[in-house]
This record gives structure tokens, sequence and C-alpha cells, in this order.
């Protein structure tokens, strides 16, 4: 299982929200691109960057930053964040960006999903953000009225490289994982599963390592890096072994 460490983008600065709330935003550092770095050289096998601020517009903001850290780096690199477009999706695509993740587009034209994955094969990641057991779209912004397994569901046949279960009501809390919705989405879901949102410790690590065979591909933690309640090298130990 690989343990991916996140770095959220808003203006130009690595941040955390609250629940996906804007309102609540703590930076925690002013040089991204050192985090990435740091990241790398601590044995990190993949990074996970989104662009906030792009989430928000619909449109990148931190182009850019994010070529410039991908350059920079040797692991490979998933980004998110307002990425609605076949000219951003083959923009960072041809800059070194493993995968790009889409959420909002992903849900709104599932004709634009289906033809970015068969051209696109092994290298688009589809975000489900959850609230409730609805999900949630345009930076966490709007809830929809789409219930998330059966999304999941709906992206069984795409050639897709993993998909993203985001806990929204978890993420940036620090409050543990929650495995109720983890364990439906991996019944129903035919890909490899990320989780994010709540990975607070070595023994939510543990907890979700039990769920590897079930099809659990990655974890991704951000706050807690961080705050120091995880140790990045022991995570990765705990995920890896």
């Amino acid at each position: 299982m690989l343990f991916i460490p996140a770095i959220d983008l808003r203006g130009g600065k690595v941040v955390r929200l609250f629940q996906g709330d804007y309102e609540k935003t703590k930076v925690y550092g002013e040089d991204p691109l050192s985090y990435a770095l740091f990241f790398e050289k601590e044995g990190a096998k993949r990074l996970h960057i989104v662009d906030l601020d792009g989430a928000k517009e619909g449109a990148p903001i931190h182009k850019e930053l994010i070529k410039q850290i991908v350059q920079k780096v040797s692991i490979p690199v998933q980004v998110g964040g307002g990425i609605r477009s076949l000219e951003t999706i083959e923009e960072y695509l041809n800059n070194g960006v493993s995968q790009v993740i889409l959420g909002t587009k992903a849900l709104e034209s599932k004709e634009f999903l289906k033809e970015i994955t068969q051209r696109f094969p092994g290298r688009i990641i589809v975000s489900v953000d959850v609230k409730g057991d609805k999900v949630a779209i345009s930076g966490w912004l709007k809830v929809s009225e789409i219930a998330y397994l059966d999304f999941l569901k709906e992206l069984e046949d795409l050639p897709l490289f993993a998909v993203i279960l985001t806990l929204i009501e978890r993420d940036g809390t620090g409050a543990g994982v929650e495995l109720e919705r983890l364990k439906e989405a991996l019944k129903v879901s035919r890909h490899p599963l990320i989780l994010a949102g709540g990975v607070s410790t070595l023994e939510d690590i543990k907890r979700l390592k039990s769920l590897e065979r079930e099809g659990l591909y990655g974890v991704i933690s951000g706050r807690a890096l961080y705050e120091g309640t995880l140790n990045l090298k022991e995570a990765l130990s705990v995920a890896e072994n």
C-alpha cells in the first residue's frame, strides 16, 4: 500500500483546509518545492498535489508552480484542482505529471471522461469527494444529488489509473480514519482505491493496511505530516511493509 504525502496549494503556499472549508485555511509553508523535495528525500514513492485555488475557480491557478515541482522531483506526481479541459490535461501530462485528477468535470460530463480516459489510458484518476453519501463538486463548495456508490459503479468500465475516495468530513481534521464508507466503496469499485481524509496516525495506517487485499491501493495524508502526528519514514514503513 502506498503512503502518499499531499501538497495543497493556495496563494502559492502550502496549506490545509478544515473539512474543505476555504474560510478555515492554515498555512504550513511558503515554499511548496522544498516540501516536495523533502518528501522525496524521505522516501515517498508518489506525491499528491492539489491546486485549491484552481478547484475553486474552475481553472488551474498554480500551473507553472506545479510544472516546476514536477520537473524537480523524480517520483510520480498526481495533480488535481480545476482540471476541466483537454488542453489542461495535455499540458500537465506533456510536462511530466504522471496522472491528472478529475473531479467536477468527471461528474458533469460522462462523455468527456470516457473520451479522455480512452485517449490517455492509465493516466487519469477520478476523485470521488464524499459528503454524507453524496458526491461534492466545485472544490467541495457544492454537493450533487449523486450517491458516491452509484458514481463508482459508473466508472467501472473506464481505463482509469485509480479512484481517490475523499471523506470530506474527515479531511484536515486529524480525527482519524472512518472505515464504513471506505469498505462500501471497496465492495463496489473495480479500480484501485486511494483514501484521503483523516489519515493521522500510524494506527490509522495499520488499520487501513488490512484492506490492501480488498483493493486499497494507497492513502493520502497532509495535515498529520505538517503537524507532526505522523512521521513520514515511519508511515512509509508501515504502509509498504
